[in-house]
């Protein structure tokens, strides 16, 4: 099956059908290799299926366009892997919203994909005249489709639940593998620690029949035999596969030691060249998961417990995560190389303190209040967590960058994490690890669930850097993670809202600033973001700008629950800060409309009303004008706000008044007058001192883009250096270089992108090549 999309548009397709069935867990066994650069292994799904998917009307259906007018075939993986080019592939053709899958009948791919075809057994498959698909027809057979893509599918089979020891305890029907499933995924909150052993035994029972399944460029199609609904499709299948050194969910490098490693970089596709997985976020989910690697690595993820290493045969060791807070798929995060521990060379009693405090028990679990989630062990209703500043924290980071951790870093993080608790309350997860990851890592953080990346150039200069970038990763627990984007085009529900919480937390963490140093920082920092929000609506295109692109019809999917996002595939997406600083300004002026103090309390009730669940603009917004008393309401409704912030490219209206009416802030003067001076020193002939140097380590980036500005080559190897050791800050740069026309700046820039391009994250790659080439 191939994927038709606008390629003027790059929009990502989520394919998985998640109307009709919902992965609810998933258990993934993998296996490590760097000589190989392959994660290989084993991943089981278990499913849930309700009224909702019963069978379609017949006016639903979507017929097959199959060549020849022949019966689609799926391909059954054969032991041996030898392709056989004889044998049909899949062909069909399903509606969407904005594309359309449609097969090429004849046409083989086995080498390709991993799936092999095997003539013998497709002779038993049914002939029907109409192929399967997402839903049911008549007697056509049930599609699953999950999101997948650089991956070698090898196998897919069923797994017989009802095999696994002590299953009994779990089910009152022990002979119904659906069932046990069905009954396995709705046991209680408090019994989460049986529930997950229970997966992990049922994860383990042996196979009971081979499921057919093909695949595309963006989807792994699966269906049964006989299966001709989702509730009669089985609700535990197990997957082998394998990535792909090139497959783009994860990158295989070296850290800044040297030594080899790969994590999962963010990317547009998200996960599935990981693992095949439900990726819209409605497909909310848990999961655990045993990764064995060399005994010399050690293994991060996203996960509630901080593991430690079991030794297996010699040389090799095994670690094993999990989380028992649904989450989308594309939240999953894993870290393998030789990452050292970085702790403080004093411990104090808070730390020791830490430390001892883990993840809490079932009896720990003291019902306080409401949620409106789905049910699962919820820190919100645990009285100790509710008063928790700093919860249990970890760093990594490759060995020669520990010293600079231990000077930089550490001292932060008590000083943020408490900063959030004071302002928004309950931190949704129960530690936090931190990674320093390589120089090709093209932001300066990301969030994940229990993990926080971090970019080496945080660490460069004083803590004013590390500290509101980690603020903001932070606000992302809240932000993004435990309140989650129904439609991923709404990103400033995410972004934004770290943005603007990014200030509020590091202000705090700043125990010694006094209220009006802390406002005329944050005052400062808005300065910076107007002019940048300028230059970005001034260079980029118009339909990029918006932070609602589908309006009214944000949050639709289609029937199967597939959709695409738009422009999702476009890499310089990935650099654009639009999202970021409209939603920054949209909930600075929020605040300021309703005061700080009832802004701060609102967002408290909002976040203990929505945690666990995802929001669309319009819950927000909708709560927020509750709140609003009456006298601060004129000219601010829901409609206005998305006609005026959300809706509209360029710098929305009420921005704009507002920046026309404003004085320059006080600290901004003080930069302006300490400029001119620096700038009437300079003119001075004098020699460079060492002091020099280190003043330029500080703020190194914008020297760099001053020695571009100003064409200063005797300082032209720092620019090249910053380019190939700080790559989450140095893409714009290249983008100076080139549009100075000056031979030797942009030759500059050819050097320095054929030293780093290899060790780049692709779509980094792919926004410099464009500027270059």
């Amino acid at each position: 099956m191939d994927i038709k999309l606008d390629p003027s548009r790059d929009d990502l397709p989520l394919m998985a059908n998640t109307s009709h069935i919902l992965v609810k867990h998933y258990v993934l066994d993998l296996d490590v290799d760097f000589e190989s650069q392959i994660i290989e292994g084993t991943i089981v799904l278990f499913f849930e299926s309700g009224n909702r998917f019963k069978k379609w009307s017949s006016s639903t259906e979507v017929a097959c366009r199959s060549e020849s007018n022949e019966a689609c075939r799926f391909r059954m993986p054969e032991p041996c892997q030898i392709p056989v080019t004889s044998t049909k592939t899949f062909s069909s053709k399903i509606g969407y919203d904005d594309f359309v899958i449609c097969g090429k009948g004849g046409k083989d791919t086995s080498g390709k994909d991993g799936n092999h075809g095997n003539q013998e057994q497709a002779s038993g498959i049914s002939s029907s005249k109409h192929c399967c698909d997402t839903g049911n027809h008549g007697s056509e057979e049930f599609l699953l489709v999950l999101d997948c893509c650089d991956l070698s599918v090898l196998k897919v089979e069923e797994v017989d639940v009802a095999a696994a020891p002590g299953i009994e305890k779990f089910t009152r029907s022990p002979e119904l593998r659906n069932q046990i499933v069905h009954d396995l995924v709705a046991l209680p909150a408090d019994r989460w620690r049986e529930q997950l052993d229970c997966y992990a035994r049922c994860s383990q029972a042996p196979g009971c029949g081979e499921l057919l399944f093909d695949s595309d460029p963006w989807s792994l199609q699966i269906r049964k035999t006989g299966a001709q609904t989702a509730t009669d499709f089985p609700h535990a299948i197990r997957i082998r596969y394998r990535t792909k050194p090139q497959g783009r969910s994860v990158t295989w490098t070296s850290d800044q030691s040297g030594r080899p490693c790969v994590y999962t970089v963010g990317s547009p596709i998200n996960n599935r060249a990981l693992f095949p997985c439900q990726e819209p976020p409605i497909a909310m989910s848990t999961w655990q998961a045993t990764v064995r690697a060399a005994a010399s690595f050690v293994v991060l993820m996203s996960g509630e417990n901080s593991a430690k290493p079991t030794q297996l045969r010699e040389g090799y060791s095994s670690w094993y995560y999990y989380v028992t807070m649904p989450m989308p798929a594309s939240t999953f995060t894993i870290a393998v190389g030789s990452w050292t521990e970085v702790k403080p060379e004093i411990c104090s009693p808070n730390d020791l303190a830490i430390e001892r405090s883990s993840s809490p028990s079932e009896a720990d679990f003291r019902y306080v209040g409401f949620c409106g989630h789905m049910e699962y062990p919820c820190r919100f209703q645990n009285a100790s967590a509710t008063t928790q500043k700093i919860i249990p924290h970890r760093v990594f980071a490759p060995v020669c960058l520990k010293s600079a951790c231990q000077e930089t870093l550490l001292p932060l993080i008590p000083p943020c994490l408490s900063a959030a608790h004071s302002v928004l309350g309950t931190h949704p997860f129960s530690r936090l690890d931190i990674l320093i990851v390589p120089a090709n890592f093209s932001s300066l953080g990301m969030a994940s669930p229990h993990i926080v990346f971090l970019s080496q150039s945080t660490l460069t200069g004083m803590s004013q850097l590390c500290g509101t970038r980690l603020c903001h990763e932070i606000a992302h627990a809240w932000f993004g993670l435990a309140i989650g984007a129904r439609d991923w085009t709404e990103e400033w529900l995410s972004e934004g809202f770290a943005t603007h919480l990014e200030d509020v937390f590091w202000a705090k963490a700043q125990q010694q600033l006094a209220p009006h140093e802390a406002q005329e920082q944050q005052e400062l920092r808005a300065c910076l973001r107007w002019h940048r929000l300028q230059d970005e609506v001034q260079n980029s295109p118009e339909e990029m700008q918006v932070l609602r692109p589908n309006k009214e019809k944000t949050g639709h999917v289609s029937d199967s629950g597939s959709s695409v996002i738009r422009h999702g595939l476009n890499p310089e997406k990935v650099f654009m800060q639009v999202h970021y600083l409209k939603g920054y300004f949209l909930l600075r002026f929020l605040a300021k409309r309703l005061g700080e103090d009832t802004y701060f309390s609102f967002l408290r009730k909002f976040v203990h009303t929505f945690h666990g669940q995802l929001i669309l603009s319009q819950d927000f917004l909708q709560m927020l004008l509750e709140n609003i008393p009456e006298e601060k309401r004129p000219e601010l409704s829901i409609g206005n706000i998305f006609r005026d912030w959300l809706e509209s490219s360029g710098i929305p209206q009420p921005l704009q008044k507002e920046r026309q009416a404003r004085a320059e802030c006080g600290l901004a003067q003080q930069v302006s007058a300490e400029v001119a001076k620096w700038v009437r020193v300079n003119r001075r002939p004098r020699k460079r001192k060492r002091k020099d140097r280190e003043v330029f380590e500080k703020v190194r980036h914008r020297w760099c883009e001053l020695i571009v500005k100003h064409k200063y080559t005797k300082a032209y190897r720092d620019v090249e250096r910053f380019l190939q050791e700080d790559q989450a800050m140095g893409i714009y740069l290249y983008g100076e270089l080139m549009l100075s026309e000056d031979p030797r700046q942009q030759h500059l820039a050819h050097r320095c992108f054929e030293l780093s391009r290899e060790q780049m994250d692709r779509s980094s790659a792919e926004v410099v090549a464009e500027m270059l080439f």
